[in-house]
């Protein structure tokens, strides 16, 4: 909200001018320049938007300095270690920790709605089999729309309701089955009787021939990859859905444009990049020798899965994660493999040296998570869709907290245009 004590002068062209200064319940206050344009005749020019707030929001706080997330203000080490991912679910969406009976009535609501209309399967079948599973993806989240017309008027509270509960509960069967679809194995269908994370489990990795149990272990470390990557503030595709929102398009176009914004490698691909980082390093004793490539500024090659944009301090997410690939791959009994040694051993150097302690160069979620992916037998062309499947409590968090905002207005960025003045038409004899 405004604080009436506070404002900040801006002179443009030698006239002065007045703007309000809103302070925030956490974080920096915020020049509010909205009418800037109408007064003064100036744009504010911030290619990126590193330095703009483009809405007010209740959901997500990042503290970049302290290293700190928080969800509805509740630190992400606390939910990803004493919750799961349904109830952080119910806590973005609805601003507070649900009590048991409210739990159980949005887990079975979300259970109830995990199954897909059968004809979707023939939008499967019209892809190549080599298809990326993210390609599906899109196409198929943004097929919704044609299937499921009860719940596309954005201005119907209730069907706002009913959209959210479907992305959240149809997103692991979509992502599951173009798993499936990707590698030619038949559809499983999701079952009532398993939570969340276990029915993906099965839905990926279950075939018709034999019986599937999903192991707890397993279950609780794909909880917490879900958990981890729920929601992040106001990130390039959480603007990205807020973006197509603000024009009024239905839920799953707008979730169909984040997953599109994901599937950028510099944004969901982070995982696997350094993943691929590991495997070219190959074994601990050539760690120096790329550290010193890391360092060299005339060298092109970078140490993926350290820092962040917004982190400059330790990801938060990173502790946690780390501890699920100790279990699992403990479980799995490859405690010995080679990228997770070289994770660790490259972890503990790049800690160690001055170099990265100055330029606050620490661990970042994705640093783990690739390791645990693989280890659950999930190849890299998977491991964004999962990203996907995950941050689309947040996509649907932000877009529902968006369409009830009375500020909402399309969308609509200015430019510093750059290029040519006003000319005429010149005939093409005489160019």
């Amino acid at each position: 909200m405004t604080d009436s004590n506070k404002s900040a002068t801006l002179t443009v062209h030698g006239e002065t001018y007045e703007l309000p200064v809103h302070s925030p319940t956490v974080g920096p206050d915020v020049i509010d320049i909205r009418k800037l344009y109408g007064q003064a005749g100036v744009f504010t020019y911030d290619p990126g938007f590193t330095s703009t707030a483009s809405c007010d929001s209740t959901i997500t706080y990042i503290d970049g300095e302290k290293g700190e997330l928080l969800h509805r203000g509740y630190p992400i080490d606390q939910l990803a270690g004493k919750s799961h991912f349904l109830e952080v679910c119910y806590l973005l969406l609805y601003g507070e920790l649900p009590a048991a009976k409210d739990l159980e009535e949005f887990e079975t609501t979300i259970t109830r709605h995990t199954m897909l209309h059968e004809q979707m399967q023939y939008f499967y079948r019209g892809f190549r089999r080599d298809a990326h599973p993210m390609a599906i993806m899109v196409g198929v989240v943004g097929a919704m729309s044609a299937f499921y017309h009860d719940s596309t008027d954005v201005s119907d509270p209730q069907q706002r309701e009913i959209a959210s509960h479907r992305l959240i509960a149809k997103m692991p069967t979509i992502a599951a089955w173009a798993y499936k679809y990707h590698i030619g194995q038949p559809f499983i269908y999701p079952r009532n009787d398993l939570d969340y994370a276990s029915n993906f489990l099965r839905m990926c990795f279950a075939v018709p021939a034999e019986e599937y149990e999903v192991n707890p272990i397993l279950s609780r470390a794909m909880d917490r990859i879900f958990t981890l990557h729920a929601d992040h503030e106001q990130n390039a595709s959480t603007s990205t859905v807020r973006l197509a929102s603000s024009s009024g398009a239905n839920p799953f176009a707008c979730i169909a444009a984040g997953i599109a914004c994901l599937w950028g490698p510099a944004h969901g691909g982070a995982n696997q990049a350094c993943l691929e980082m590991l495997a070219e390093i190959g074994s601990v004793d050539r760690i120096p020798e790329f550290i010193d490539r890391a360092k060299d500024k005339d060298d092109p090659f970078r140490l993926m899965g350290f820092g962040h944009r917004v982190y400059k301090n330790f990801d938060p997410r990173a502790k946690v994660m780390k501890q699920s690939a100790d279990e699992v791959l403990d479980l799995l009994g490859i405690e010995d493999n080679p990228k997770l040694q070289v994770a660790k051993a490259l972890e503990k150097q790049a800690l160690e040296d001055p170099y990265f302690a100055e330029k606050k160069l620490f661990p970042n979620v994705d640093f783990y998570s690739g390791i645990i992916l693989e280890a659950m037998g999930f190849p890299t062309s998977m491991f964004t869709p999962i990203f996907a499947l995950s941050r689309t409590v947040g996509w649907v968090s932000q877009w529902k907290e968006m369409i009830a905002d009375p500020q909402n207005k399309i969308g609509r960025p200015r430019q510093l245009y750059l290029g040519e003045t006003a000319r005429d038409y010149v005939d093409i004899e005489n160019r």
